[in-house]
């Protein structure tokens, strides 16, 4: 697939695939009727046969979509309960630190105030286009030394600072799955599967031999339609965070503007 087609608006890369499929619905249906059929003689024996290879070719090709849209739409899902996740660990992370006495207090809330502000306008740009950042490596290094430099001096303050340790790693968890959900999508090999696949199908509907032409033509195209949607849907989930569909940095921003905004 070529990367750029994930950045253009939904509402042109739909009708464009629809549009595709019609278009070789089309071509392919008069060629075969014109160029194919008057030279092969069908009888009703091989009008069976056709039927019964179509109905193959449709029960497997959609078998085969009908897994990788679910597996899409599940890997969709699973990258916006990381994104969840890891805005979750920041705002209760956030909330223990302020237990922390001078000078630990202030330096530490700073320094996840600040990586906050990266993740919102400046990592979430990056994975919108697929890029994978790196800037918070430092913020998060900086936090973290002076997270482990704090001794502390009393059982709360023991119990306070295991706890943010805690805190700490599962939000470290979930960033580190979020970078790597940036590139997720489909292999080139899968998406071959899906586009050839629609193609033999629609093709496979070509020769049959039917006196009305015109039936045949709205049913191929009602075939072609529905095939192009359900292309269109595992295209629209594909990668988590682009497009018109991908998951933005609105769990970021709430915890910002109600728990760090000053």
């Amino acid at each position: 697939m070529f990367e750029f087609l994930f950045d253009l608006p939904l509402i042109i890369i739909g009708p464009v695939i629809i549009a595709a499929l019609w278009m070789f619905t089309l071509v392919g249906l008069l060629a075969v009727r014109r160029y194919v059929l008057p030279r092969v003689r069908i009888h009703q024996v091989d009008s069976e046969l056709t039927a019964t290879v179509v109905q193959s070719i449709m029960v497997f090709y959609g078998l085969a979509v009908a897994l990788i849209a679910v597996g899409v739409f599940e890997t969709h899902s699973d990258v916006a309960k990381i994104v969840s996740n890891e805005a979750t660990a920041l705002a209760t992370l956030y909330r223990d630190v302020t237990g922390y006495p001078e000078p630990a207090r202030p330096q530490l809330q700073n320094e996840l105030r600040e990586y906050v502000r990266y993740v919102i306008h400046e990592a979430w740009p990056l994975q919108v286009q697929g890029k994978v950042p790196d800037g918070g490596v430092e913020r998060i290094a900086r936090f973290q030394a002076v997270l482990l430099s704090f001794e502390p001096a009393t059982e709360g303050q023991k119990l306070l600072h295991g706890e943010t340790l805690r805190v700490f790693n599962q939000m470290m968890q979930a960033r580190r799955l979020r970078l790597d959900s940036v590139s997720t999508g489909l292999p080139g090999v899968m998406w071959t599967v899906v586009i050839a696949g629609a193609f033999l199908s629609l093709s496979s509907t070509f020769f049959f031999k039917v006196e009305h032409t015109p039936l045949e033509g709205v049913q191929v195209l009602l075939l072609a339609t529905f095939i192009g949607l359900v292309i269109f849907m595992i295209f629209a989930l594909d990668r988590p965070f682009r497009g018109d569909l991908g998951l933005g940095s609105e769990p970021y921003q709430l915890v910002y503007d109600q728990l760090m905004k000053q």
